[in-house]
């Protein structure tokens, strides 16, 4: 069951997303609402999300306050790219979709973890201060589609490649969430150095598959977002700067599991393949 965080979360990114979307809606009913006090729509958007925010300082303290600002924000974001995509020219609609996955990653993350493993829930579930090099490489992918559509807007229409990214986008988030649905407990954010007494070896689903699905996820989650910017450099990157971190964290997990797991995990390590490198089977 969701818990009460999860419950909030979900309630505050719901309704961020319908708010965000009613100027679009309005507009499209020819209701000029809007229009008696507003004459951009963008400063409707800031009205609207500075007065959620000042609703939510009202009602909620804390831990519930920091998960209802993080879950209006995402929510919101998604409720804009909605707009984006419906009513931007071509080149920027695919930036509208790559928003949109990301912000769905992101408030997914800590929708899974309230979800299955609520004892390990807490902000940094939302992953957006994931590290300092996870925002640099994000501002430096929104730095080169934004140089790139202004010297080649052609180059930022909506392709077969930005097309099979958000493919990929949609793959890789169906394999890790189902891996953190598997593991439940067993799953969290942080690599565990001490076994907890009901930590267990998950081998089922889609850990049958591969030994680390939500790495494995993740990590075509990221190359797919650059597909869909068709970002050549941050592509170029992203692969390279994902495969070591992946490859870094694995090794680290493998050691963390051969300590917790001895003989059982030797065992699935030789019946299961690491993702991207049979050396570790």
């Amino acid at each position: 069951m969701l818990c009460r965080d999860g419950k909030l979360s979900l309630f505050c990114f719901s309704a961020a997303l319908v708010v965000a979307v009613l100027p679009e809606l309005f507009l499209r009913l020819e209701l000029d609402i809007y229009n008696r006090y507003f004459e951009n729509i963008w400063f409707v958007h800031i009205f609207q999300y500075g007065f959620l925010n000042l609703f939510i300082v009202l009602i909620f303290r804390g831990f519930e306050y920091q998960v209802a600002l993080r879950s209006i924000f995402l929510g919101y974001v998604i409720g804009i790219t909605i707009m984006i995509v419906s009513t931007a020219s071509p080149s920027w609609k695919m930036f509208g979709v790559y928003m949109a996955v990301l912000a769905v990653f992101h408030y997914t993350e800590f929708l899974a973890i309230a979800w299955t493993n609520p004892s390990s829930l807490s902000i940094d579930s939302f992953v957006l201060n994931h590290s300092i090099a996870y925002g640099v490489a994000a501002c430096s992918s929104w730095i080169e589609f934004m140089v790139e559509r202004y010297y080649f807007p052609e180059m930022k229409r909506a392709s077969f490649v930005s097309y099979f990214g958000l493919i990929l986008c949609i793959l890789g988030e169906i394999l890790r969430k189902s891996a953190m649905f598997t593991a439940k407990h067993n799953f969290n954010h942080i690599v565990q150095s001490a076994k907890s007494k009901n930590h267990e070896l998950v081998t089922h689903g889609v850990y049958g598959l591969c030994r680390h699905p939500s790495y494995v996820g993740w990590f075509y989650w990221s190359i797919g977002t650059q597909l869909i910017l068709q970002n050549p450099f941050c592509l170029l990157a992203y692969t390279v700067t994902s495969w070591k971190f992946f490859h870094d964290r694995v090794l680290i997990e493998e050691i963390t599991l051969l300590n917790f797991f001895g003989e059982a995990y030797i065992e699935y390590q030789k019946k299961v393949f690491v993702y991207y490198n049979a050396q570790y089977c």
